[in-house]
């Protein structure tokens, strides 16, 4: 499994958002000088951290972005999940599917004890730990 460059490019914006002063709103003209991400590829990424509700975003002069919740609040989980959807390392592992081999499959249950494994290593850090 490999993260996408979308994925990087969220969480070193969350990452960015997180060193601003609580409420601060931070452009993605800022944004995208400082991470060296493209302008345009920011504002899609930043779309779908909206729809995930982990930035809120104003328009204006003032206008920006910033984290819709405290950074003690935000894993690198809750990003990737929010660029990629469920992290899941196989299909079968995905929620909701129905897979008839699920019962006696051996290699399910390693991918899920992975899968665990993994979430909960990128869940067990936030974004306040990473700034400080």
């Amino acid at each position: 499994m490999q993260i996408t460059r979308q994925s990087e490019y969220a969480i070193r914006t969350m990452l960015e958002l997180a060193k601003a002063k609580p409420g601060e709103l931070v452009s993605t003209r800022v944004i995208s000088e400082r991470q060296d991400i493209p302008e345009d590829f920011l504002k899609k990424t930043v779309k779908l951290l909206v729809l995930a509700d982990l930035v809120i975003t104003q328009r204006g002069n003032s206008g920006g972005i910033r984290l819709a919740r405290p950074a003690d609040k935000i894993t690198i989980a809750d990003i990737i999940t929010a660029v990629e959807g469920p992290i899941a390392l196989n299909v079968c592992l995905l929620p909701g599917y129905q897979c008839p081999n699920k019962p006696d499959c051996i290699v399910s249950r390693e991918l899920r004890r992975a899968q665990e494994a993994m979430l909960k290593e990128l869940s067990r850090h936030t974004l306040a730990d990473l700034v400080q």
